[in-house]
């Protein structure tokens, strides 16, 4: 990989291993710090900022909106109102395309709260809107008494000018079922089948996840034969996703 600035030399804080690396701490100084045009694809779930009905709802740690027992630990940035989520969001989808080569994709995983909030963040910062994508995580998830199974999660995609160039032409599914993890390291993670299926659509090397969690889009973009570059907050998935990836790649 050959994704570090000169002011990066010598600064590097995380861990790394053939094909990948992954920076521990806030993903805007890293993004900032990238050289222009080094990136092939960003493939990402950020924190959505939601969870609840009402701001006071929201405002409540993850372990309390996503899971029922403290399973997993925790993780920073899940608080934010919908304003607050719309200004950071902006924030780093503005470096993630500044980072990105043109005709690149862009896919972001969300959900229905802030869908609206994040396409318009999306489009404030260069990207072309292409889809939305629907997750469908299958009867498995809980259901909802008098209504509505939660059975659906989006991803966003965008690109960065052209749809990318791709030969062969890949074909995706419009829905693209797939169960969660029934073990997870993270409390939100996602399944790396349906990981795998979105790395296709990068058509080049380099991967990018600024909130990498417990590794799953670099294990993805890793076992297509690609590089990964991410970046994690928490100490605890920092070092559970850098185990993932050095067995990877080992």
């Amino acid at each position: 990989m050959t994704t570090r600035s000169s002011n990066q030399q010598g600064a590097f804080r995380g861990a790394e291993g053939p094909g990948w690396r992954l920076y521990h701490g806030d993903c805007l100084p890293v993004l900032r710090s990238l050289p222009d045009g080094c990136l092939d694809a960003v493939i990402t779930d950020p924190p959505y900022c939601s969870g609840g009905w009402s701001a006071a709802q929201r405002r409540r740690p993850p372990e309390a909106k996503y899971q029922e027992s403290d399973r997993q630990p925790s993780f920073a940035g899940d608080q934010r109102d919908q304003r607050g989520f719309v200004a950071w969001c902006l924030l780093w989808l503005e470096q993630c395309y500044r980072a990105m080569k043109n005709d690149r994709p862009l896919l972001v995983f969300i959900d229905w709260r802030n869908l609206p909030a994040l396409s318009d963040a999306v489009q404030a910062a260069g990207f072309v809107w292409r889809s939305v994508v629907v997750w469908d995580k299958t009867e498995a998830c809980r259901p909802q008494p008098n209504g509505f199974r939660n059975q659906t999660e989006f991803i966003i995609y965008a690109t960065k000018g052209s749809i990318p160039p791709l030969d062969p032409a890949v074909y995706l599914p419009g829905v693209i079922r797939c169960p969660a993890p029934r073990e997870r390291i993270h409390m939100t993670e996602k399944p790396i089948g349906l990981l795998r299926e979105l790395v296709r659509l990068s058509p080049g090397d380099v991967v990018c996840d600024p909130f990498a969690g417990s590794g799953t889009t670099g294990v993805a973009a890793m076992l297509a034969g690609k590089s990964f570059l991410g970046c994690e907050w928490s100490a605890d998935y920092h070092r559970a996703a850098g185990i993932r990836l050095a067995k990877v790649a080992g």
